[in-house]
């Protein structure tokens, strides 16, 4: 059985230089022969893993078996009321509730979203807000997975829907001060880019919301937020190295919001406030950020007071602000670090952490006026943990630890951080962990995860569904590559526009690593990356397609050149300081030279499993439709190439508690399909 696209040659012309894109045709999502090319390539996916679906069932209730079915999250206070999330048994959505005065109180529901989701394939909560009196629950809904929103607005008094209902929104919104005023973002209907902002009055028509903010700017992205003294509203206009923030009193809502810093090219800041001062953590003269304070009357740079000074070796990306304590959330040599301050006096400290690779940070803290700050940890053997720490006392109690149910030990389990070597020579950290009884000799498989854009970093984190991997004896291991901020802003910054092949040769040098360090050997060794990471093994299949045996790429940004070329998808023109701009022949000519659809050659490529979604807008079902189309065309193997789209969900895949693990069965039965081979 095999699926054969049709060829309908386009020529595309950039800089004289002259392209053939066979498969153009599959960007009409209305068109009935690119929904049966799709379903037929699922038929194709269904049929050669047909003799695994005992193993995709097994791999599914084991992942499902493990989570608590009536689980519920810490309770977190705000003013008067504990609010929390839970779980029904055999449900798949969350039920949303709170108690008024203390955990002894009966439980009011304020939203099931198992309500909402009845009957509909998908449902997705965007975002959600309580009015500063409590009273009214603003809440955003998605049903096509295309994130784009409605919002609601529910009277907790009377349990009753309000008819204020706003359609076509990003999901972002804040209440001000006065309980009947909310602000929201929107987005423009081609791009999807967050572009304005809109004030709503209670009780009336959308059609005479206010539009407040336009963001003209295309290569900017907009939302609104509201400072943690709930005082200030600001409105937050990015891109990805600039930043520009405006702010309006929460009690004026019909007032005129004033810019703070005014925007500069590769200026990023951000703001919260703490009495009569702005904090802002900014990169101005300091690439991995510090920390300053500024009059809320005259927030200009001169009036600026250092509070915490840029340091080389440590980026600092977050500040929580309490009435007698600063918390910094820090990162040094690619792990987590929080950093406690008393506003007055000596004697600030770093919690420690005890495992050689972890993930930990400042939880949500709404309080202002207490000493106790939530943090959360996890690491690759510990699930995912809510701590309340005493910052006088310095007492550390454990709220929560995620549940695992089936037996789950993780003295069973080892974890280790390593260093791979770069064909420049500079030391990538890589995190690893195996079951304990999983023997290191070299011919145990090995799946290699990385993603390494955006300067997002992959910190080490717990995963129930990965002890299906690991108790069948796979090693597991992240590369933390450049292009995340794992080591600092430098290593983004080295890993992106000009720099961007450092990613992938960074990965492919953590291959090898792993090959060379014993704990794997050619024909065990497997990648797996999502988004930009499908981006990255695309890339790195091109590159040496004879490293790996397998390959999982989940909603792979692959077609790299011809999306930024075309403004009108979504994320392109914000997207300009991360790639390069292809109206510049530099960057064209760059982008061109790694772009995974663009560079797919007469090669022997590894098994390759695709997972997309119809409605995705963030990454469009035709990149990775066209890919596997011409890998098809071009590949000197027979190995399995196989995309499964999922018909009714985007770029995050399923909704619901339970159903996106049947993507990952999916993913997993194949990699240990293959691992069962003797190659």
């Amino acid at each position: 059985m095999l699926v054969k696209a049709k060829q309908i040659p386009r020529k595309l012309v950039t800089h004289g230089h002259e392209r053939i894109d066979p498969y153009f045709w599959m960007r009409d999502r209305e068109n009935p022969e690119v929904i049966s090319h799709l379903n037929a390539e699922n038929a194709l996916t269904k049929a050669v893993m047909a003799h695994t679906e005992n193993l995709q069932n097994q791999l599914f209730e084991e992942m499902k078996g493990r989570i608590k079915p009536d689980d519920s999250s810490v309770p977190y206070r705000l003013d008067n009321y504990f609010y929390y999330s839970r779980y029904e048994e055999g449900k798949e959505y969350p039920v949303y509730c709170r108690k008024k005065d203390n955990l002894d109180q009966p439980e009011e529901i304020i939203l099931d979203v198992n309500i909402l989701a009845d009957g509909k394939p998908y449902c997705e909560i965007g975002g959600s807000t309580i009015s500063q009196n409590h009273r009214f629950l603003a809440y955003s809904v998605d049903y096509q997975g295309r994130r784009i929103y409605t919002i609601h607005v529910k009277d907790l008094e009377t349990g009753e829907l309000l008819s204020d209902e706003i359609p076509e929104i990003t999901g972002n919104m804040v209440w001000a001060l006065d309980n009947q005023t909310l602000f929201y973002s929107k987005q423009d209907p081609v791009t999807l880019r967050s572009d304005r902002i809109f004030r709503h009055l209670l009780g009336t028509s959308v059609l005479a919301d206010v539009q407040v903010f336009e963001e003209k700017d295309e290569t900017f992205y907009v939302q609104v937020s509201k400072s943690k003294s709930r005082q200030y509203i600001f409105i937050h206009s990015s891109s990805t190295l600039s930043d520009e923030v405006c702010y309006l009193d929460s009690t004026n809502p019909t007032g005129d919001f004033t810019t703070i810093i005014p925007r500069e090219k590769e200026h990023e800041y951000s703001v919260d406030h703490f009495g009569t001062d702005f904090y802002l953590l900014t990169n101005d003269q300091a690439k991995n950020f510090r920390l300053v304070k500024a009059p809320l009357t005259a927030p200009s740079r001169e009036n600026w007071t250092e509070i915490i000074p840029h340091r080389a070796d440590v980026l600092l990306e977050g500040i929580e602000i309490f009435k007698d304590f600063l918390v910094l959330d820090e990162r040094k040599n690619g792990l987590n670090q929080i950093r406690i301050m008393p506003w007055e006096g000596e004697g600030e400290y770093y919690l420690d952490f005890p495992d050689p690779a972890y993930s930990a940070g400042v939880d949500f803290n709404p309080e202002f006026n207490t000493q106790v700050l939530r943090f959360s940890y996890q690491s690759l053997t510990t699930p995912a943990s809510t701590f309340d720490f005493d910052m006088v006392s310095r007492k550390r109690t454990l709220l929560k630890q995620q549940e695992i149910l089936g037996g789950f030990s993780s003295e069973n389990y080892r974890s280790e951080r390593i260093y791979a070597k770069a064909e420049d020579g500079t030391a990538v950290p890589v995190s690893l962990v195996y079951h304990k009884d999983t023997p290191k000799d070299g011919n145990s498989p090995l799946l290699l995860y990385g993603y390494g854009s955006y300067g997002y970093s992959m910190d080490p984190y717990f995963s129930p569904a990965r002890l299906s991997l690991l108790d069948r004896g796979f090693i597991y291991a992240i590369a933390h590559i450049r292009g995340g901020s794992d080591l600092g802003r430098q290593w983004y910054e080295d890993g992106k526009m000009l720099k961007k092949k450092n990613t992938f040769s960074d990965f492919i040098a953590c291959g090898e690593h792993m090959i060379r360090a014993g704990y794997t050997r050619k024909g065990k060794l497997f990648c797996m990356g999502g988004s930009a990471g499908g981006l990255l093994v695309g890339a790195v299949i091109n590159m040496r397609p004879d490293l790996f045996y397998g390959a999982v790429a989940s909603v792979p940004f692959v077609d790299v050149v011809t999306t930024m070329l075309d403004e009108d998808i979504p994320l392109t023109t914000g997207e300009y300081d991360e790639w390069g701009n292809p109206a510049d022949k530099t960057y064209y000519d760059y982008m061109l030279s790694y772009s995974p659809y663009d560079n797919v050659t007469n090669s022997a490529y590894p098994h390759l499993l695709i997972i997309s979604g119809l409605h995705d807008s963030q990454v469009q079902y035709w990149e990775p439709t066209k890919w596997i189309a011409k890998l098809r065309d071009y590949r000197t193997n027979n190995n399995r190439l196989l995309l499964h789209t999922n018909m009714d969900a985007g770029h995050g895949g399923a909704s619901g508690r339970f159903e996106s693990y049947r993507e990952v069965a999916l993913e997993y039965a194949f990699l240990l399909d293959l691992a069962s081979s003797d190659t």
